[in-house]
């Protein structure tokens, strides 16, 4: 649906592509054809800043009637026709104003949504297509691109839904329609895989990981575990599910689960010696073990092996924290700022060393952040918890004192 606020502002495209107002007496007293076009137009142009298009309407008809090749009148016609609801009468207005002037972005827009409006799919679909990357009005480049959205859904056309929505996530990352639609259309494209996945191989290596994906959404870790190992029994090198199954034992009360993720991560090692999440979870046991020395290497290997990966350098610098080693902690603990700088517990290190090196001013700021982000992610998990959902990104990584 096309919302109010954006129509507000189209409003204002109304009257820019009105020639200047005339007074009410000019329309009066003047006689003819060509004054009697401007009276209606005038008119119009003076209910509409009194906030009446219903009057404005007959007046732009009246004008439309006199001059029907006039591109403002025609387009302002078709807008103000659309924005009371009358789609199949805004359609002919607008469509001759375009063949007058084709690019007028905006009146395609209204246009596509129009043709949508009315069960034209084809037509809606390519004026908006076209206007879409050349709207300078981002709020309604953001419409278009929700409509295009709702309609390529509508009809199961969800890879060309989610190519649209890439862009509209560049273009406005925090507009909770934007989002919401991508969630949508996210868990269609899910479970359209998912479906798509178990009818076509019931029995695979990737149907059971990825029921053990949907265990772990409801919560239920066992069923998870059961299928991770449903899954390597049929395929041992299927890409991940070492990791996944590792990460899931590790995470167990049960020593022997404990013990049997490092099996697991090590059978991911084998299968590809740079899995910078198999050398971060030995990196972990080694710490537990109180072995700082292959900790620091196994974090150094991940780092070797994925540049990008916060949680190696995270890992290098708690380590060398703990090791007496501050200063080469903090070009590290640095790097993992720019690379998650939503993880409070790297904000909560370099508040430690900063202080400690007599930087209070850098010291209050990355206290700031760390609480900051600390607060954030206590509501997140909150919100994930009552979902039972419990994604990476607001796992335990806010509790410094663990010394993780």
């Amino acid at each position: 649906m096309v919302s109010r606020r954006v129509f507000a502002g189209l409003t204002v495209l109304v009257l820019l592509l009105s020639p200047a107002p005339w007074a009410r007496s000019f329309a009066q007293v003047a006689g003819g054809k060509q004054t009697t076009y401007a009276a209606h137009v005038a008119l119009a142009q003076e209910y509409l800043h009194e906030r009446r298009p219903d009057l404005a309407i007959p007046e732009l008809e009246a004008a439309a009637a006199l001059r029907p090749g006039d591109v403002q009148t025609q387009a302002n016609l078709g807008v103000l026709l659309f924005f009371q609801g009358k789609a199949a009468e805004a359609i002919p207005h607008l469509r001759t104003a375009l063949e007058a002037q084709p690019s007028l972005a905006k009146i395609r827009g209204i246009l596509g949504i129009a043709e949508l409006r009315t069960g034209d799919i084809s037509d809606g679909r390519s004026d908006l297509e076209t206007v879409f990357s050349v709207l300078d009005d981002r709020k309604f480049q953001v419409q278009v691109g929700l409509e295009m959205v709702s309609s390529y859904t509508a009809t199961g056309d969800l890879d060309r839904a989610a190519a649209v929505l890439a862009k509209l996530k560049q273009i406005a990352p925090a507009d909770p329609h934007v989002l919401y639609a991508a969630y949508q259309t996210y868990t269609d494209l899910a479970g359209e895989a998912r479906l798509t996945l178990a009818l076509a191989a019931p029995n695979s290596a990737q149907t059971h990981q990825m029921l053990a994906h949907e265990e772990l959404k409801e919560g239920n870790t066992n069923a998870a575990i059961a299928e991770y190992r449903k899954a390597i029994a049929l395929d041992p090198h299927l890409p991940s599910v070492h990791v996944e199954l590792a990460e899931l034992l590790a995470t167990s009360a049960d020593p022997a689960m404990k013990a049997e993720s490092v099996a697991e991560y090590k059978l991911a090692l084998a299968d590809n010696p740079q899995d910078a999440k198999a050398l971060c979870g030995l990196a972990q046991v080694a710490v537990r073990k109180g072995d700082l020395q292959q900790a620091f290497d196994d974090y150094r290997a991940a780092r070797a092996a994925e540049p990008s990966d916060p949680d190696a350098s995270l890992g290098m610098a708690n380590v060398l924290i703990q090791r007496g080693e501050q200063a080469k902690a903090l070009p590290l603990l640095e790097e993992a700022a720019q690379l998650e700088p939503t993880n409070p517990t790297v904000h909560y290190r370099l508040a430690m060393l900063y202080r400690r090196n007599g930087h209070e001013d850098q010291a209050k700021q990355q206290v700031e952040l760390f609480k900051h982000y600390k607060e954030m992610k206590d509501k997140l998990r909150v919100v994930f918890q009552n979902l039972l959902v419990k994604p990476q990104e607001i796992r335990s990584d806010d509790e410094p004192e663990k010394g993780k």
